[in-house]
């Protein structure tokens, strides 16, 4: 069953231990997976199917308690059915979420701006008009934000620009054989919409993290899609953003309508060729579900779901550092995956004190205590067996706050991003250290990396032979040719020897 009011918020819920479905809320922040902002009020509510840790998983857990309900197991000790159970993420059956965001994509493709006017004021509240819907950030001025923002925005920008601008490649040329040259040249993707999830939360750091490396990558049509503040205004952190990184439009719409918009195109929202950014499951059913449409015509950067982190944890490891960075997970939302692999000699007695008292002094210790309570702390034996579970559950954000993190790095096979050394939290790649925090998650590091300049071009391969090359290379042909019984194949290349033995004659 699935009630619905709007579209455009997050996802948070209650997992019942009896039942295959958990009551799930949809907060008005419109957070990607990640509830953020204490002030922001309650949507609407839903039931959701959802995984949940099996039966069988008691008996095998470690028998000491941990604070709040955090279940504890050895890995040496688990079978293999168990440990693929622990690798699990919650099961999200967007079978429900397609029936709703379908008549919402039929809409805009139908009736386009006026249909995105109609959606933002029935999900987000906020009447705008055709004059205010689409914003050009270079006829605007530089938004009024405090001094210290504008220098963490400034450092964030500069950051972020140094280690992108080092992705941008060279063209590739390679002489393959005697006469026959192979090359591969990048060219920018032209019009790309980035999604940057608002409303009652600011998220300035996301517009960054898209901006920055479709900027450098060349692209020549930005479109930033993101909700409109109460008042119909954009977020000014926002908007500075985008005008740091040569955004031409901004669509003050959010949920499946933006996405759709800049999918489709409108009268006023420009046409993209792919769609970059995090959203809540609306907007992640939209974009699986346009890049599968033919008239859409549009690449989606990667797909979504809850915001996770692995914690590798050794002899050299502080507790307190730990389990800040647990926490600092934790808060983000009730559905937030957080798992702690811990080697002998790791200070768990610690672990715990600190894990209460951290606990305790946070604002927002009602989310986090619900996501502490289904995540995992898992005993490894050694490192190898830590790396092995965590290459195997593939990690957004895998953490090893470690004295000897360099001794891990050559194991690491899959991850979004690593965060080594005791001195490097996971928030700082969310906001500034100058890699992207739009990763893949549920698993998904297994298959794809995170957003970076590759994500805003392709890349095209040429090749130039001259009489040599066709006359090395083209014999060869003929007879691959010949086996694929492809006469035209053949013929292409024989008539180009024929033609320079006549010559040569």
């Amino acid at each position: 069953m699935l009630s619905f009011v709007g579209c455009g918020g997050s996802i948070f819920g209650l997992v019942s231990p009896s039942k295959s479905t958990s009551f799930l809320q949809i907060h008005s922040c419109k957070s990607p997976f990640k509830h953020r902002r204490s002030s922001c009020s309650l949507h609407t509510s839903f039931t959701m199917a959802i995984a949940r840790e099996p039966e069988s998983l008691v008996s095998d857990s470690v028998s000491s308690e941990l604070p709040y309900s955090m279940k504890q197991y050895t890995l040496s000790d688990l079978s293999p059915s168990v440990k693929q159970q622990l690798l699990l993420r919650p099961k999200i059956d967007f079978s429900g979420t397609m029936s709703i965001v379908s008549p919402i994509l039929r809409a805009v493709k139908e009736q386009g701006d006026q249909a995105v006017l109609e959606y933002t004021k029935k999900f987000d509240k906020v009447e705008l008009s055709l004059h205010t819907l689409v914003l050009s950030p270079s006829d605007m001025g530089i938004p009024e934000i405090s001094e210290s923002v504008k220098c963490a925005i400034d450092v964030a920008f500069d950051n972020l620009v140094k280690f992108h601008k080092a992705q941008l490649r060279e063209t590739l040329q390679v002489e393959t054989m005697n006469g026959v040259v192979c090359s591969r040249v990048s060219r920018p993707i032209e019009r790309v919409g980035l999604y940057v999830p608002g409303g009652t939360a600011v998220l300035p750091s996301t517009a960054l993290m898209l901006g920055v490396p479709a900027m450098l990558a060349g692209c020549s049509e930005i479109v930033i899609a993101t909700p409109p503040r109460s008042d119909g205004s954009v977020c000014p952190e926002v908007l500075y953003c985008a005008k740091k990184c040569g955004v031409t439009k901004i669509l003050l719409a959010g949920g499946a309508q933006a996405v759709a918009a800049m999918a489709y195109g409108t009268a006023l929202v420009p046409k993209v060729d792919k769609i970059c950014g995090p959203g809540n499951q609306f907007v992640t059913a939209a974009k699986m579900m346009l890049q599968n449409e033919g008239e859409a015509m549009v690449a989606i950067d990667m797909p979504a779901g809850p915001s996770e982190q692995l914690c590798i944890a050794d002899e050299t490891s502080r507790a307190d550092f730990v389990v800040s960075d647990l926490l600092s997970q934790a808060e983000h939302g009730m559905d937030s995956q957080v798992v702690a692999v811990v080697l002998p000699g790791f200070d768990m007695e610690k672990f715990k004190d600190e894990l209460v008292h951290q606990m305790e002094n946070l604002p927002r210790k009602e989310f986090a205590k619900v996501a502490i309570s289904k995540s995992l702390v898992l005993h490894a034996k050694d490192r190898n067996e830590a790396l092995q579970f965590s290459n195997e559950y593939a990690p957004e954000h895998l953490c090893i706050p470690s004295e000897k993190c360099e001794e891990y790095v050559s194991g690491i096979v899959n991850a979004g991003s690593v965060f080594l050394g005791p001195y490097a939290p996971e928030s700082v790649g969310d906001y500034a250290s100058g890699t992207n925090h739009s990763l893949p998650t549920y698993g998904y590091a297994r298959m794809y990396g995170g957003v970076s300049v590759d994500t805003f071009v392709k890349y095209i391969t040429m090749q130039r032979l001259n009489e040599d090359g066709i006359q090395n290379v083209g014999p060869h042909v003929e007879v691959l040719a010949d086996v694929e019984q492809l006469f035209a194949h053949k013929n292409a290349v024989s008539i180009r020897l024929n033609s320079l033995k006549q010559s040569q004659q």
